[in-house]
């Protein structure tokens, strides 16, 4: 099988295809990012240096499968939400150019998961719409999928738009994924490398094992053990809502305000003892204690140091790995993953060269795609396309059938 990867990253759906369909050959992949594409060649032997605004459709080779994964800032929660405003929210229409020139049967897109309701949903009609035209058969609905649902341990949502070429686009693809797995079953100790326990480069600084301290001491002193909102230090004392603020942040103050007077001679104490927060960063005046009962300690779970604040939860699944560096931080070894078990939450095997520059490497990571989470899909994707098609040969349908056993 042939196939295709745009806006391809460090080659995620590459290394599906190699999973699902071993033998498979790339025949063309598209990446303006410089370290994205000495990463690829690296690992792919595949120069993937082209900016998508100004391929020739005519100039990409015939293949079976399109996988391509647009920017997502245009779209994304954390992001203007600017949608097809923006240049980067145009680049969809680029892809439905070579679309419209070679119509492989197959096409996959990834996005993040705020696709599916941005702009009250007429982002993702536009774009199923228009893939509808072009003839393929989409499901009716955008799927969700996230790595923890196949028992990878990392909670990242995003938005599965899979399709078969039949001409039309009239029928909808019926795709089903049956039972998936719950948060609880997922073990995040099954990613971790404890060759790194000693890496003096991945251990938490002096001052942040300070902050950290200070918070776990927080934690154990008041008398709530499960907190349903952001602690602001900030407000415990003299700091008040303002007139204008939203309502949820006014409901969280008050709720910090009550937190206070039901602790307030520990919390006085506590102030006393950690000199006020004196040379804490006001993000690191912010925490929040997202793992309910299950620990007794931030040192027993997975902390995150976001600019929300300090958030803490269980040892299950780790947070979505971001482009932007926020490494989760282990508490019982009190240091931060490393590049190789952020590879794992992204199921990138032991083979993957990741970039050298450790920061980059990161980055890119948690820029890429859950490798299982593709994976599954296309499993799906070539079993309907495969198994069910009679005029496909018996020895492709048997393959298809057996991907799915």
């Amino acid at each position: 099988m042939k196939f295709i990867e745009l806006f391809s990253g460090i080659g995620a759906f590459t290394q599906a295809m190699d999973v699902i369909r071993p033998g498979s050959e790339c025949v063309f992949a598209a990446d303006n990012d410089p370290e994205c594409v000495r990463v690829y060649k690296n690992n792919y032997g595949i120069d993937s240096y082209h900016d998508i605004t100004k391929v020739n459709a005519e100039n990409v080779p015939a293949h079976d499968f399109c996988f391509f994964s647009p920017p997502c800032q245009a779209f994304s929660k954390s992001g203007k939400q600017l949608g097809f405003e923006e240049t980067r929210g145009t680049l969809i229409f680029d892809v439905f150019r070579i679309l419209k020139r070679h119509h492989p049967k197959y096409i996959l897109m990834e996005n993040v998961r705020n696709l599916a309701s941005h702009d009250n949903g007429r982002t993702f009609k536009v774009i199923s719409d228009s893939l509808k035209e072009i003839g393929y058969r989409i499901p009716s609905k955008p799927i969700i999928l996230s790595p923890h649902y196949f028992g990878i341990p990392q909670t990242r949502e995003r938005v599965f738009l899979p399709g078969i070429y039949d001409g039309t686009g009239d029928e909808p693809l019926e795709i089903e994924f049956g039972k998936f797995m719950k948060k609880e079953d997922c073990r995040l100790e099954d990613i971790i490398d404890h060759s790194y326990d000693d890496d003096t480069s991945l251990c938490i600084s002096k001052s942040e094992e300070r902050v950290l301290s200070a918070w776990d001491d927080f934690y154990n002193g008041i008398k709530e053990t499960t907190l349903g909102f952001p602690i602001w230090y900030d407000y415990f004392f003299d700091k008040n809502a303002e007139p204008t603020m939203p309502e949820w942040k006014k409901t969280f103050i008050a709720k910090n305000k009550a937190l206070y007077l039901n602790n307030r001679e520990f919390i006085d104490d506590w102030a006393e003892r950690w000199d006020h927060l004196k040379g804490f960063t006001p993000t690191h005046k912010k925490f929040e204690w997202q793992a309910g009962s299950k620990i007794d300690s931030l040192w027993e779970g997975l902390i995150q140091i976001r600019p929300s604040g300090i958030r803490v939860k269980s040892l299950t699944t780790a947070p979505a790995l971001v482009a932007i560096v926020q490494i989760p931080i282990l508490g019982p070894e009190k240091r931060r993953l490393s590049v190789r078990e952020c590879a794992n939450l992204q199921s990138f095997p032991q083979s993957f060269k990741p970039a050298e520059n450790v920061e980059t490497a990161y980055r890119q990571l948690g820029n890429s795609i859950n490798v299982k989470c593709l994976s599954e899909v296309v499993a799906k994707l070539l079993f309907i396309g495969e198994c069910k098609d009679p005029a496909v040969s018996t020895e492709k349908r048997t393959a298809a059938q057996t991907i799915m056993e």
